[in-house]
């Protein structure tokens, strides 16, 4: 391999933005990912098109870079898991299906959410415990090349077992056969350049599920309709900080996603729901096609028509708080010829009307 090849193949794009300068984003090339991302506190999507960039682009280039894997850490498990009743998991069968289990009890060669799963496995009530482990080009939790299943139950020990030609993918025809027969929960960190595939799979099997996703996976055209139809909503908490394989820490823009009934939503205290003549001329706009802006989580509680928002407010309840999404498709407001960062399209569901 020459020079020049060794060095495409080793380039990273990056999307960042710093939580001091929330009207900015950043996109670039580097060969040295882990030192661009300590320099920035935080990660969003910026409007592509304005770089040359696709959303396609830098899917692409996700799926090109060696380490796609992000672990999700022990404590960001916890913290999201604990906040659900007991009730929800009790004498259910658990799918984590992109999730390495290591038998001797290494941390390290476990996934957060499998080691949660068998700490806690008394204390929830679980029927059963199902992982799977992909046999990919990276070696996941240095588990080997070999996909496998590893299956604990309240009678019996966990163990594996290695199924011929079994890939140990989340679609894999024998996980799709044990996710449409034999679980009640799906609950991963699916890999983030797989995403549409794996919410795809997931939203139609009908089974109740808690997953992480891109934040900003709430305004984007592939997952918007099933906000929409009401199949998905957000979790509890936000995802920053996840781990390599190396386990170094790095910054990512992960959320909650679920199914599961949420009884109290803390951050809705965020939104900053009032009259429309009582926000800020700093926080509203109207685009090129008279569609109105709010930025900030400000939302025009008398505003009657279609107005845009960013994936925060979505992110804090929004659609919890009678407003509901109007456009199946993400919204990019264009601002004096320039397209902005992209949004959704919501009204009050009082005045409910289909974005042509």
């Amino acid at each position: 391999m020459s020079k020049e090849e060794s060095e495409i193949k080793n380039q990273y794009i990056y999307i960042v933005q710093a939580s001091s300068e929330t009207t900015k984003c950043k996109i670039g090339k580097t060969n040295d990912l882990d030192r661009r991302l300590k320099e920035y506190n935080n990660m969003t999507a910026p409007a592509l098109e304005e770089k040359g960039f696709s959303t396609k682009d830098v899917l692409q280039k996700a799926k090109a870079v060696k380490n796609d894997e992000f672990y999700t850490r022990y404590e960001d498990v916890e913290k999201e898991l604990d906040m659900y009743p007991k009730s929800v998991w009790k004498n259910k069968v658990v799918f984590c299906n992109c999730d390495a289990v290591d038998v001797n009890n290494d941390k390290r060669r476990t996934s957060a959410f499998a080691l949660y799963f068998l700490n806690n496995f008394n204390v929830l009530g679980l029927k059963k415990l199902i992982c799977m482990h992909y046999a990919g080009k990276v070696d996941l939790f240095h588990q080997g090349p070999k996909g496998y299943i590893f299956t604990k139950d309240r009678y019996r020990e966990g163990k594996k077992v290695f199924p011929p030609n079994y890939t140990g993918s989340f679609d894999d025809p024998l996980s799709l056969k044990i996710l449409h027969e034999n679980v009640d929960i799906v609950c991963t960190n699916p890999p983030f350049s797989r995403a549409i595939d794996y919410w795809k799979t997931i939203v139609e099997s009908g089974k109740k599920f808690l997953i992480i996703s891109n934040i900003v996976s709430a305004i984007s055209t592939a997952y918007i309709p099933y906000f929409m139809a009401n199949k998905v909503w957000v979790g509890y908490s936000e995802v920053d900080w996840f781990l390599t394989p190396k386990r170094e820490l790095t910054r990512a823009a992960g959320y909650w996603f679920t199914n599961i009934p949420i009884k109290t939503r803390h951050m809705s205290k965020q939104l900053k729901i009032m009259p429309l003549k009582e926000i800020s001329e700093k926080y509203k706009r109207y685009d090129d096609n008279k569609i109105l802006l709010v930025d900030n989580c400000y939302i025009p509680s008398d505003y009657k028509k279609t107005f845009a928002v960013s994936a925060r407010p979505i992110l804090n309840g929004l659609l919890e708080k009678g407003y509901k999404i109007v456009h199946d498709k993400q919204y990019d407001p264009p601002v004096n010829g320039k397209i902005c960062f992209k949004r959704v399209l919501v009204i009050s569901q009082d005045n409910v009307v289909r974005y042509p």
